[in-house]
């Protein structure tokens, strides 16, 4: 089977972007694999630090090797790490990439931070890819009742900063701040800035990653894919939908008790999603 790096490859060919998705138990994972392989295109399970707690780092492992053993181009990401040492234990388990979060830093911080998980990504498992993170997008999965104070155009992430962030840190995929934001917003909608990532893409030089996306409109998301980003992340709008099936099922039967039949319901809407977001980056 492919790599990761040579499906975002094929994906920067057709213009089109990866999905990824983030899960915190095999419901979630059953819901974007089965999604996935129903469309027949690849796509990224993501796990950030909480989530690996909740799920186990093994468990996951296991899920994802069990798809690919299938033939199933299933990639697994360690999602927003914000520690070294975190990291390191990513790579030793070998995911597919790994994104060490230091955006929330100051610059020469986390440049360093990075330039140390890349190197011992390299040592370790030349393979494996790792992103990095510069600007604000907020941080949490969850209803806000407006856009955080912290997302503007002033803590985007600019061209040049960009240009040395990459250079110095070597990372494989780049993780910008073009007026994105983690959650969902009940007031106001956060636009993407589609002249920003376009000039982020003339001195950017490896794949650009979106993230917080689920409160974006299909169109901006469309413009941000033609306009160089090659993976989305979906994590909130994963969640909303999970816990909405989840009540549908419960609803169904206040007197059943076997959890695979109303947690069936929970699954179901996120397939949904998953479906509904894979066609829209994959242009299908």
């Amino acid at each position: 089977m492919k790599s990761l790096k040579k499906y975002i490859e094929w994906a920067e060919e057709k213009k089109i972007a990866i999905g990824h998705f983030n899960v915190s138990d095999s419901e979630g994972f059953k819901a974007v694999t089965e999604g996935a392989m129903e469309l027949g295109v690849p796509v990224i399970v993501g796990v950030s630090e909480k989530e690996r707690s909740f799920l186990g780092v093994a468990e996951i492992r296991v899920l994802v090797q069990a798809a690919k053993d299938k033939g199933e181009p299933v990639f697994l990401n360690a999602d927003h790490t914000y520690s070294v040492e975190a990291s390191k234990e990513a790579i030793d388990a070998h995911f597919d990439s790994v994104i060490i979060d230091g955006a929330e830093k100051p610059f020469f911080e986390n440049v360093m931070m990075t330039k140390e998980v890349v190197a011992y990504a390299k040592e370790k498992h030349p393979d494996m890819l790792v992103e990095g993170e510069l600007g604000f997008i907020g941080s949490g999965s969850m209803f806000r009742d407006e856009i955080p104070e912290g997302v503007s155009e002033k803590t985007q992430t600019t061209p040049e900063d960009a240009e040395k962030f990459i250079t110095e840190t070597n990372v494989d995929l780049f993780a910008p701040s073009v007026g994105n934001v983690h959650g969902l917003v009940r007031s106001g909608e956060p636009k993407l800035n589609i002249k920003r990532i376009k000039e982020l893409a003339k001195v950017v030089k490896v794949p650009m990653v979106l993230h917080g996306a689920s409160g974006n409109t299909d169109e901006e998301i469309v413009k941000a894919i033609d306009a160089g980003i090659r993976i989305v992340h979906i994590n909130t709008e994963l969640r909303a939908a999970y816990k909405k099936g989840i009540k549908k099922g419960l609803e169904m039967s206040s007197d059943e008790l076997a959890p695979y039949k109303f947690m069936a319901e929970g699954v179901a809407e996120m397939k949904k999603i998953v479906i509904a977001k894979l066609k829209l980056f994959n242009k299908l």
